[in-house]
């Protein structure tokens, strides 16, 4: 392998930008849903001597972009596929908009390989790397309102086994373990037989935490509805009501046969996604009337809706993404707005300044101030994760431990790509990270339910309708990171970074 590190350190200019765009789309084959992890054993350890090979901090930084630019270039083409739901307005974004996007976080890989450089060769270089990347991967999920999309221990996220972890560190933790343990093939066989070492100490770790006996499940039935609605079609006036009909016939003959066969004293929890049906079902009621119809008197519907905020005059001051409980005799029983809105696509950032308006909608959608824990009837206390707020790991409880948690989503945008398995990935790892059973809802898929563990309950299929049934799993005791959060991935991130710099320094005395 000597050969082929000093192969590519060798390599400068555009020769060497190029080779370091490439690595990067090698990386990217580690993601869901592929999960080629052998793949980071070259692309890690090969950044990190084309770093080594750079002669200058700059030139370091400029390989770095252009690793970055390759890995999230890779790992989010499928953002051109909701472009492609309204191609007659947005042609013009199809060859820029992953560009746009991929260039600006290839920056988050670039400065940590421009610091990198300045460590000396070895383990300093490594751990000076690995905490810094895992440092910017962290201020990624929070600047500009945040996007930890792919984050690199979501490469494990296959199977609940590998994650397991995650209950300690966080996904965070999980990055700093893979990148130090994928780059130590550019140093020697004994580091690169520890690393293997690490990695079944992981897979034990795992395996002992899986061994426990599941707790028995709630007393709750999961009647998750999958539409499977295109997203060019929906909001299409002539669409409204034929998308009403398709959700309620399919829940009102699903949900009988599911109450006939629950266990004794148990009750439904019908699920749909994010604004599953085109309508303001808190602000209609003729459209409430029959969504509940659909529903048995023991069952209750959680589903995705968008929420007016209307004066007396019938003006619309706010419109929130919202999760509503809806009871068989019509009532909203409880509410949750979305937080973490969703930038171009729920709201425009600098309003007024940039002179076009991506937004589908003529209003921006407005965000809740806070996470709520949903409280409903008989329904066991749970967080609602709108869409893409089940990525913001660290970020997803409210101030009282729900039971467990609901994600509903509309991953019709992503189309039939990597996108929905990615999404899906993420939720997996915040059933782990926080102890809690998720369920999932999703327009097109992937609809889902895991345990506390996050092992796999249920699934759907991508881009057909279906219904999952399940009984809800049990929550089970607050995992390390649910205490500590966010601060326990940023500690050891630090303290790896230190220790390389510590450890270059003694080098060049």
């Amino acid at each position: 392998m000597g050969r082929i590190w000093r192969a590519l350190a060798s390599r400068h200019g555009w020769r060497a930008q190029v080779t370091a765009f490439g690595l990067g789309m090698l990386a990217v084959l580690a993601l869901p849903p592929l999960h080629i992890i052998p793949a980071l054993f070259l692309a890690i350890p090969g950044l990190l001597a084309m770093i080594g090979g750079a002669a200058s901090w700059t030139a370091a930084f400029w390989i770095g972009l252009a690793w970055g630019f390759g890995f999230f270039a890779g790992g989010l083409y499928w953002i051109t596929s909701a472009i492609l739901t309204d191609v007659a307005r947005f042609w013009w974004l199809v060859p820029i908009a992953v560009p746009a996007l991929a260039l600006p976080l290839g920056l988050f890989v670039a400065v940590p390989a421009a610091i990198a450089w300045k460590a000396t060769p070895g383990w300093p270089r490594v751990l000076v790397f690995a905490g810094g990347f895992v440092g910017f991967e962290l201020l990624r999920g929070t600047i500009l309102t945040g996007f930890p999309w792919n984050l690199m221990g979501t490469v494990w996220a296959f199977d609940a086994l590998p994650i397991q972890m995650a209950a300690i560190i966080g996904v965070h933790g999980l990055s700093l373990i893979t990148l130090t343990v994928a780059a130590t093939p550019i140093l020697d066989r004994r580091a690169f037989l520890g690393g293997v070492a690490v990695l079944a100490f992981c897979g034990a770790f795992g395996f002992a935490r899986l061994w426990a006996p599941e707790p028995e499940p709630q007393p709750v039935g999961l009647l998750i509805v999958q539409g499977n609605i295109a997203q060019e079609v929906k909001w299409r006036e002539e669409s409204r009501v034929p998308i009403l009909r398709r959700y309620v016939e399919a829940t009102r003959e699903a949900a009988l046969a599911a109450i006939r066969e629950l266990p004794p004293g148990h009750r439904l929890a019908v699920i749909w996604p994010e604004t599953a049906v085109p309508f303001l079902l808190p602000n209609d009621p003729e459209a409430r009337r029959l969504v509940a119809g659909a529903l048995p008197q023991n069952a209750l519907l959680l589903t995705g809706t968008v929420r007016g905020d209307f004066t007396p005059e019938g003006y619309a001051r706010d419109l929130f993404n919202s999760l509503v409980v809806i009871s068989p005799n019509t009532q909203v029983l409880a509410s949750a707005d979305k937080v973490n809105l969703v930038p171009f696509g729920e709201f425009m950032p600098l309003r007024g300044l940039l002179p076009i308006r991506l937004v589908q909608s003529t209003r921006d959608f407005t965000a809740a101030e806070e996470r709520r824990l949903v409280v409903a009837g008989w329904l066991p206390p749970f967080v609602g994760l709108i869409c893409y707020e089940v990525i913001f790991t660290g970020r997803i409880m409210p101030a009282r431990r729900p039971a467990w948690i609901v994600n509903v989503t509309n991953d019709a945008w992503f189309g039939i790509t990597a996108g929905p398995w990615q999404h899906l990935a993420a939720a997996r790892l915040r059933a782990v990270e926080e102890g809690l059973p998720l369920a999932r809802a999703a327009q097109t898929g992937v609809s889902a339910v895991f345990d506390a563990r996050g092992r796999l309950v249920t699934r759907g299929p991508l881009g057909e309708s279906a219904i999952i049934r399940a009984l809800l799993p049990a929550p089970r005791a607050p995992t390390f990171y649910g205490y500590l959060g966010l601060a326990l991935p940023f500690g050891l991130a630090l303290a790896i970074f230190a220790f390389g710099w510590i450890l270059s320094a003694r080098n060049q005395r």
